[in-house]
């Protein structure tokens, strides 16, 4: 394979936009084994003592993940956030006013390998979301096996990042003075395994439990496509039934989390390596649908709900997929 370098006069602030990118990289993927190993090293060494307090403050602290977390608008404010916006660029485009005395569910379609889009406009202020929604605040959900790490857990709750459990979505969205928004990646880690150039397939047949929750804490749905989102990363030939596939499900399965062999460019040259593609991201929120509570929603209930949502994620996605590069025989899939 031919390796093609990047030029040797490339701008200084293209060079800042790949270091913001591989911050993130490095953060997603690396940062908590790194911190990890910190803690265990701490621990056995003659400065046990402050591991020892960490590890009374995560016992005191063990809640907060799933009791709204911990954001700080000045990590959320950094200027790399910016130079990580511009790389792609990520741009949030808003279609409705949402009113700030109100909770919001947000889901979030395509998951994506690493969810670029839900991160960059919901866990900086790099494109503009306290500006484009004042008087709400985005909390982004993930894995509540993340949230166990120590040091780890503490840096991504400054961005707003919570756990996914149930008991954290519910926290958020049944704040009695509104103004909470959960942003959820609907198809989750099985979705990830999909994620390539060009693919339009999403999971959420099956996926009703955010609808139970809308229900029955009274919180508005707003579907949320971010048109680009698959296009960063390339995979490995995985297709359903292929032993690879089958691998990745039973690790997903078992650890919760996806392993989707994914590759890209590199830093100094664009032929291979795991930083994204230079690839546009418009994340479109759409129009909120009210939803009355319920306190005990029925399966009936619950079905009408989602086939309503599953009907605004389509017209969202129609409305908006000639502006964005998609032809008119591309439609998604529902499965």
């Amino acid at each position: 394979m031919r390796v093609r370098f990047a030029p040797l006069n490339v701008p200084l602030r293209r060079r800042l936009q790949t270091a913001a990118v591989l911050h993130w990289i490095f953060s997603f993927l690396f940062l908590a084994q790194c911190c990890l190993a910190v803690f265990v090293l701490l621990a056995l060494s003659d400065w046990w003592m402050g591991a020892l307090l960490y590890a009374g403050w995560l016992w005191l602290d063990w809640d907060t993940p799933t009791s709204g977390g911990r954001r700080s608008q000045w990590v959320r404010s950094w200027t790399v956030w910016e130079y990580f916006r511009d790389y792609f660029p990520i741009t949030l485009i808003k279609t409705a006013d949402l009113d700030p005395k109100k909770n919001y569910i947000f889901g979030f379609h395509p998951h994506g390998v690493l969810v670029a889009g839900g991160f960059g406009n919901f866990c900086t202020e790099a494109t503009g979301f306290s500006r484009l929604f004042p008087g709400l605040k985005s909390h982004l959900l993930m894995l509540p096996f993340w949230f166990r790490v120590p040091v780890f857990r503490d840096y991504i709750m400054c961005g707003g990042l919570v756990s996914s459990s149930k008991s954290s979505l519910s926290y958020l969205v049944s704040h009695p003075e509104g103004g909470n928004v959960a942003v959820v990646a609907v198809g989750g880690a099985p979705e990830a395994l999909d994620a390539r150039p060009g693919a339009l397939t999403l999971q959420i047949l099956n996926r009703k439990g955010f609808i139970k929750l809308a229900l029955k804490h009274g919180a508005q749905l707003v579907p949320v496509f971010s048109f680009g989102e698959n296009d960063l990363f390339d995979q490995l030939n995985n297709p359903t039934g292929s032993p690879l596939r089958t691998l990745q499900e039973r690790l997903q399965s078992i650890m919760g989390v996806a392993m989707p062999l994914f590759h890209a460019r590199g830093v100094f040259q664009y032929s291979f390596g795991l930083i994204p593609y230079r690839k546009p991201i418009h994340t479109v929120v759409g129009k909120p649908i009210c939803v009355v509570q319920s306190l005990s929603p029925s399966h009936q209930d619950i079905d009408v709900l989602h086939k309503l949502y599953l009907q605004r994620l389509t017209e969202l996605f129609e409305e908006h997929k000639h502006a964005y590069g998609l032809q008119e025989d591309q439609h998604l899939t529902f499965i």
